[in-house]
């Protein structure tokens, strides 16, 4: 006659399983981050070899500003530094801490944004103008696309980190570990955005 496990077997049997199968969660995200970086990898391609191989005639391509290119540059590299405070403030149980830095960082995200609208309204060619712009308002608008995705995410882990009901804690911080890691890659790639469309 068959019998059925007990609770204590059945939760035995669970722990065990977790030993054996870990948490790969972080691994999924960089392998997307990778795959991800690729897509980029694309545009940086095709705009250096547009550029070297294609030349446009004499007026065709612009000189771009730098002071708000370089305001972008500042404010996202600051906002790295204020997501790795919530961090920080996370695993050492400072919740209210945490929820404040993750604040400061989504709003240097949206800082951010605005300051990108301002400069494409003041920018001296449109996005059909030649192939130069259209590569530059692509690049730079899936780059945009991100930052309003990961300002999506600081709102939504900044409520979840919330003292009473919220689900991201010391003892659970992989959503704001995951949003942190995909905030970092953004500031990244645009850090290579700033060096190939503002500097060579």
């Amino acid at each position: 006659m068959t019998t059925l496990p007990s609770q204590n077997e059945s939760i035995q049997t669970e722990h065990h399983d977790d030993e054996h199968h870990g948490d790969f969660r972080l691994f999924g995200l960089a392998t997307f981050l990778v795959a991800d970086g690729m897509t980029f990898a694309g545009f940086f391609a095709a705009y250096l070899t547009f550029k070297a191989v294609n030349p446009l005639p004499d007026g065709a391509i612009y000189e771009l500003e730098l002071p708000l290119p370089i305001l972008n540059t500042v404010l996202l590299l600051v906002s790295s530094a204020t997501f790795h405070r919530a961090g920080k403030a996370l695993l050492q149980g400072a919740t209210q801490r945490c929820r404040r830095w993750l604040l400061i960082t989504g709003g240097l995200g949206l800082a951010f944004l605005v300051s990108q609208m301002v400069e494409y309204f003041t920018l001296p060619f449109g996005l059909t103008d030649n192939l130069y712009a259209s590569t530059f308002f692509a690049a730079t608008g899936f780059h945009g696309l991100h930052v309003t995705l990961g300002a999506i995410m600081i709102l939504i882990v900044w409520w979840q980190a919330r003292p009473q009901g919220g689900r991201i804690t010391s003892e659970a911080p992989f959503p704001l570990e995951a949003a942190e890691l995909y905030w970092h890659f953004v500031d990244g790639i645009w850090v290579i955005l700033f060096v190939i469309l503002y500097l060579l």
